[in-house]
């Protein structure tokens, strides 16, 4: 009797053996990667999850990049640089200006008016800007996948409809980074600095009177709840961006042998830049139906009106021009560069 059990136990290891994938198909390597935002939003779902899913076909199944949304792995999103830099994650998707001070020269892109209404364009801009050196300073500790902004800054208000800048005076708003603060102050705002997961208990509480966000975080954080009144330019003129990294730790992606870094080169750079900006074009749409959906009163301003918000915010761009050369950075020509480089791929889609 007791042959036959070790019979049988002997014939159900075989049989689980030959159901379990051989060493071989192991990944050889698993990257932790660590962003801010929650795992339903288009960030993760429509651009970072198709990305670590090429990246570990193109490997053969060798590389494995497991997602940690929402700050999971610890830490507020103001240290993911850090944490990326220091091994403490492999890889992070951020905000660079949640990092003050760290990156300057990247800031041109968030100015009111530069990046205009074309993402595919301005994600070009800023590559081929990292690629011939301009930014290349801001990111040598790290192994930079992807440079982007989103759609672009649209006023989102409780209770205020705005449609001239001195609907804003004295409103206390959002702001995503300094270059946001500034444009807010221009306008006569009051700028309330903090990451965009905090928004929503913000605008409920009313510490804040609106924000400066695209509509692609409108459903995640429920914003179309929250507001009442939406405003852009018409065809999507905005009041300045944001800018973001995919960046994965310097010493950890040359660890790899040449193979498994071709496997994240072949999806980074150039052409997952175009798609970033294609994905989150579209994710706009999202936040539209959202917010039409709620009710809300999504106001577009028509040239006279955006140009008279172009008249107010045209000192922001100098005060950054003065104040990054101080810091011996050429901030004119990084100005000029970028509005000549998104303007040299206009026509990209």
């Amino acid at each position: 009797m007791k042959f036959r059990s070790l019979a049988v136990a002997g014939a159900i290891a075989i049989a689980c053996a030959a159901m379990t994938p051989v060493a071989s198909t192991a990944a050889e390597v698993t990257l932790k990667l660590h962003h801010l935002l929650g795992p339903k939003a288009p960030a993760q779902t429509q651009m970072l999850e198709p990305w670590a899913k090429r990246v570990e076909d193109s490997s053969g199944g060798r590389i494995k990049i497991d997602i940690y949304p929402s700050m999971s792995l610890g830490g507020k999103p103001p240290q993911l640089v850090g944490q990326v830099r220091d091994g403490v994650v492999d890889i992070i998707w951020t905000v660079l200006g949640y990092t003050a001070g760290q990156f300057p020269r990247s800031e041109v892109f968030e100015l009111p008016f530069i990046h205009t209404n074309n993402l595919v364009a301005t994600n070009l801009a800023m590559r081929e800007m990292l690629e011939n050196g301009m930014l290349a300073e801001e990111f040598k500790n790290m192994h930079v996948i992807a440079l982007h902004v989103h759609a672009g800054q649209a006023i989102h208000m409780v209770d205020t409809p705005v449609r001239k800048p001195e609907d804003l005076v004295g409103k206390k708003m959002r702001i995503p980074s300094r270059t946001g603060a500034w444009i807010l102050e221009a306008l006569g705002a009051n700028p309330v600095g903090m990451p965009v997961p905090d928004l929503p208990q913000a605008l409920s509480k009313k510490v804040v009177d609106g924000a400066l966000i695209p509509f692609e975080i409108v459903r995640p954080l429920k914003i179309q709840e929250l507001t009442k009144y939406q405003t852009e330019g018409e065809g999507r003129i905005r009041f300045g961006t944001t800018t973001f990294v995919i960046a994965m730790n310097k010493a950890k992606y040359e660890s790899l042998p040449d193979d498994l870094k071709k496997a994240i080169d072949d999806n980074s750079g150039v052409e997952f830049e175009k798609e970033i900006g294609r994905v989150w074009t579209q994710s706009e749409v999202g936040g539209e139906e959202a917010l039409k959906e709620a009710g809300n009163e999504v106001i577009e301003l028509d040239q006279d009106q955006i140009d008279a918000f172009r008249k107010k915010l045209e000192p922001v761009v100098e005060r950054w021009v003065a104040d990054v050369e101080a810091k011996g950075i050429d901030g004119r020509t990084l100005v000029e560069t970028a509005r000549a480089t998104i303007a040299k791929y206009s026509n990209e889609k």
